[in-house]
């Protein structure tokens, strides 16, 4: 059995030999080289102070593998001889020591100027790393690179002299001591003694280089050339774990190219308007997954391979015997399947929008971005049903939801869980005794939830809250209408400047002391106190039955409207509230676990 995965090392001066004979290219989905001329002169500090610098990840490579992932050259190489491995991870680093160390003729990155690179020998040796590191980008460094005896003088080491391989490195030292050798003959006493010292410095930077090219050790792994690229995918996600990760989409991008499927420069951008509302940037992933889930119902990155057109995926028949079939024939088909998934993705997102239908007005109140591709994909499949099914599927697809909100369903297992659910609610559409287990968990755990703690904007249940919020009709204070929703944020009811002052047992920030409301509100009305000030002024001015009314579309009842306007009001006044608004909203939540949606006053 080949091993997948073979970690090793390699030493400063074997890699640098590498990069020159261009053994390294950089996939197609990679980033850009962006690393900027101060990030080049800080890894160069680090290497040469013995510092560790990270693994590599690379793939042996092949024909069939630089070809699919439409490699290229390390920017600044020349030619196309010599590759043997695809740069997984760490392509920053292996472009900086080529820049730094072979000194190409092209500007830096994002630069008009070419740059150059250099050790500051006297700097070094007397340990001031910080001056030690040099690099110029004018008319100056290149005339300094061409001039040994400029170099010796100023005691300034050149790095492409380590890239120039061969004798080039031992003869320069061995030249830069001489220099200074023949110096100290022919100066006076005083500045003997300096040529002298610089002549022994000569020889101790000469084994430092020396230690540095031969014994400064590169770890890196090694994927095996005849892996398939979807387990070099997720070989590549379970290891790194810094920088940036390898994204499917830009995978598939690479690997369309030759069917002329042009994903990110066509596709996604066409697509990417018509889906800006959630702030997510994995919307371009979240479409291939609809494609995925409508096709074959999972989606996890070894399945989106197999919307490449034409290519073969291995199925197993009722008889149990494994057959080959395409999933998508060719990029026509492609398209088509992409169109349909952003149309889809498009509706979810205006159903969730709505204040009406989810309540998620504003990105920020999206319970989850990962739920959106199952949402998508389950309400394309309720659209295909005869027109007599589609009003109970569309109920159960609220159920699930709403479900998957309240018991932080998508929060783990995304990809796993939104396969099952796919299959199990469209069953559930053709059969109403299958109903998914999510559902009786929803209705089982309603009398769990512990809304009180729920303190912090984004998570799903604090979420879930504020969408109900909207569902209900939240009014707004002044005007007694429903706000514009861009006006909404959720505001403190009982002042958050006052939470330390009561040393309350509750968060002041819990949801359940928050509602929607606009600025003005928040500015004008509460004006940061307490609502046994502010909610008389309101009564007074509108009358108390008007005032009961928009507050019961806030959810706070009539007895939590007591406990607000008791004077004085205490903390124990304020925990009263906070559990009298936590039974209202749980009684609504328990509603809406057995029946869905429906718009009643609370009382």
């Amino acid at each position: 059995m080949k091993e997948s995965q073979k970690p090793d090392h390699v030493s400063l001066g074997n890699i640098v030999g590498r990069l020159r004979e261009g053994r390294y290219v950089i996939p197609d989905f990679q980033r850009d080289f962006e690393w900027e001329p101060w990030d080049i002169n800080e890894l160069m500090r680090s290497i040469f102070r013995d510092y560790f610098i990270g693994s590599l990840l690379l793939w042996k490579g092949k024909v069939e593998n630089f070809d699919a992932l439409s490699c290229e050259n390390i920017y600044g190489f020349e030619g196309d001889e010599g590759r043997t491995d695809i740069v997984l991870d760490g392509q920053q680093r292996l472009t900086a020591m080529y820049y730094a160390f072979m000194a190409p003729d092209v500007p830096a990155s994002k630069r008009r100027n070419r740059f150059i690179y250099f050790i500051n020998i006297d700097h070094f040796m007397n340990e001031d790393y910080e001056d030690a590191f040099v690099y110029y980008w004018t008319r100056q460094g290149s005339n300094l690179l061409n001039d040994r005896t400029s170099q010796f003088e100023n005691h300034m080491f050149p790095l492409a002299i380590v890239g120039a391989g061969g004798w080039e490195l031992a003869n320069w030292v061995q030249d830069y001591e001489q220099h200074w050798s023949e110096v100290a003959e022919s100066v006076n006493e005083t500045e003997t003694e300096s040529a002298l010292r610089y002549a022994s410095n000569a020889k101790k930077f000469g084994t430092h280089l020396k230690e540095i090219t031969e014994q400064y050790q590169i770890s890196y792994i090694e994927l095996d050339r005849d892996l398939e690229l979807d387990k070099v995918c997720e070989i590549f996600t379970k290891i790194n774990s810094r920088g940036v990760q390898l994204d499917i989409f830009d995978l598939l991008n690479a690997l369309l190219r030759p069917k002329d499927i042009r994903l990110r420069q066509h596709l996604w951008r066409e697509a990417s308007p018509r889906l800006e509302f959630p702030a997510t940037e994995r919307m371009n992933v979240y479409v291939l997954q609809v494609m995925s889930i409508l096709r074959q119902s999972y989606c996890s990155p070894k399945y989106l391979y197999n919307l490449i057109p034409g290519n073969p995926r291995q199925v197993r028949g009722p008889d149990g015997e494994l057959r080959s079939e395409v999933l998508v024939d060719d990029p026509i088909e492609f398209e088509n399947l992409w169109w349909s998934a952003v149309e889809a993705l498009e509706q979810a997102i205006n159903s969730l929008r709505h204040p009406q239908e989810f309540g998620a007005i504003s990105s920020q109140y999206l319970p989850y971005t990962a739920i959106l591709p199952p949402f998508a994909a389950l309400q394309a499949e309720a659209r295909r049903l005869p027109a007599d099914q589609r009003l109970d599927a569309g109920r159960k697809i609220e159920l699930w939801y709403w479900a998957s909100v309240f018991t932080n369903r998508y929060s783990r297992a995304v990809e796993s869980t939104s396969a099952r659910d796919h299959t199990d609610v469209k069953a559930w559409f053709a059969d109403h005794n299958a109903e998914p287990g999510v559902i009786s968990e929803f209705q089982r755990s309603v009398s769990d939830l512990d809304l009180k703690r729920e303190a912090r904007r984004g998570t799903s249940v604090y979420n879930g809250i504020f969408n109900l919020l909207v569902l209900n009709g939240a009014r707004d204070w002044i005007s007694g209408t429903a706000p514009q929703h861009g006006d909404l944020d959720d505001h403190h009811i009982v002042p958050k400047s006052l939470g330390g002052d009561y040393g309350l047992q509750t968060s002041i920030d819990t949801i359940l002391n928050r509602t929607p409301l606009t600025a003005e509100t928040n500015r004008d009305i509460i004006r940061d106190r307490l609502p046994n000030e502010y909610l008389p002024e309101l009564i007074e001015t509108n009358g108390e039955e008007n005032v009961r009314r928009i507050l019961q579309s806030h959810f706070i009842s009539d007895k939590a409207f007591k406990l607000l306007t008791k004077d004085p009001f205490l903390p124990e006044d304020f925990e009263g509230f906070i559990e009298e608004r936590e039974r209202t909203l749980c009684d609504r939540i328990e509603q809406l676990a057995h029946h869905g949606w429906i718009s009643q006053d609370p009382s």
